[in-house]
């Protein structure tokens, strides 16, 4: 193999991959990123059994030919170079590449391209395509709520149901609950449903940053994988198995009081509470008192034993009676920052049961909360 690239590309095209290179593994060669020529460009790939990510960038290819080389040490050295040519050799003895730019060398040792493991690839299921922003907005509204815990695999993905043109992503932990619907570009010949890692989707969406293309996912047959293609760049993920929560049972489908208020207020007392709130196990107090317009507020307060205490009114619409409920500051800040509309309604019956949360006038998106018990 034996090629030249610009120093920019190669490093943008590390950086791609380099989400995917497994942190800790027993496989060595996993560490690796795999290069390999294609079709008179370099391709760049990268797999952890979990994700897999390609990415292809322009090259100048003298030679065919690939080779694995660890991916930190490279991407380290490639982002250290000058923004000029590289040269890339493959060397035999020892299996590796030299590296070559301005008047920088280095020979990096590695290991053969057979010894790396088969970047998964899906060459036929269903696909559809979707609009990279609203495809970023679904995750950026639900990934929030889901698992980071292994404890219970299933509650660490994002549930995919897809009918028509329609879609809906659905997220759970077991303390909150976030569901997104949405349009894609055009519809399926057939119902898909499926469970995605939520670390997959975030790199989707980390990866569309600034892409105008619709983005092409598949899905195949047996469920197993999926796949999205966007522009020079494939993400492949492993599908999880299991029985995801019905998530439609645990949205409530009435209320006893109703809270309309300003979001870039909400946010502020919340972020001001939360600062006295993580000295006392993370509570938001929150109070909803109704009355002349003039009357009518929502008190967001917390309070330590140690540190002190916070107060801070909002005003706002309130429909039925009083109430109170108390959260995880951490869950609420999370919904507040990605909704995006002037408005933010607080659904509650009793202070024990659920709250929840939804931008005004936009019935595409609703959060769940589950309450903290305290004593008012």
């Amino acid at each position: 193999m034996r090629l030249s690239c610009l120093q920019e590309n190669l490093s943008r095209g590390l950086g791609i991959v380099g989400s995917a290179v497994a942190a800790r593994t027993t496989y060595p060669v996993m560490q690796n990123v795999l290069i390999t020529t294609d079709n008179a460009r370099l391709k760049l790939a990268a797999t952890n059994q979990e994700i897999a990510i390609s990415t292809w960038i322009g090259a100048q290819i003298e030679e065919e030919g690939e080779v694995t080389i660890p991916a930190r040490l490279l991407t380290e050295f490639v982002n250290s170079l000058p923004a000029e040519r590289i040269d890339l050799d493959f060397t035999e003895q020892p299996v590796g590449i030299s590296v070559k730019c301005a008047r920088f060398s280095a020979q990096i040792n590695g290991t053969p391209a057979s010894d790396f493991p088969p970047v998964p690839t899906v060459e036929s299921g269903v696909a559809g395509q979707i609009d990279p922003g609203v495809l970023n907005d679904a995750i950026k509204h639900v990934t929030i709520a889901a698992a980071t815990e292994d404890s219970r695999p299933v509650l660490t993905g994002i549930k995919v149901e897809i009918t028509g043109d329609d879609f809906t992503f659905a997220a759970a932990d077991g303390f909150r609950l976030a569901v997104y619907k949405g349009k894609l570009l055009e519809a399926l010949p057939e119902d898909v449903d499926f469970i995605i890692p939520a670390r997959a989707l975030n790199e989707v969406s980390r990866l569309t940053g600034g892409q105008t293309d619709p983005v092409e996912f598949t899905v195949t047959a047996s469920n197993n994988q999926a796949l999205f293609r966007l522009n020079n760049i494939e993400v492949v993920a492993n599908l999880l198995q299991g029985t995801f929560p019905n998530y439609q049972q645990l949205v409530p489908d009435k209320y006893d009081t109703r809270a309309s208020v300003n979001r870039e207020e909400f946010i502020r007392a919340t972020r001001a509470a939360s600062i006295f709130a993580r000295e006392g196990s993370n509570i938001v107090r929150l109070m909803m008192n109704g009355g002349d317009e003039d009357e009518s507020k929502m008190t967001v307060q917390s309070k330590s034993e140690e540190v002190g205490q916070n107060e801070g009114e909002i005003t706002a619409e309130i429909e039925g009676g009083e109430a109170k409920i108390a959260f995880n500051s951490k869950y609420l800040t999370d919904v507040l920052n990605v909704l995006e509309t002037g408005k933010v309604a607080l659904e509650t019956t009793t202070p024990s049961s659920p709250g929840v949360i939804k931008p005004v006038g936009d019935d595409n998106y609703v959060h769940v909360v589950m309450p903290i018990f305290v004593q008012w």
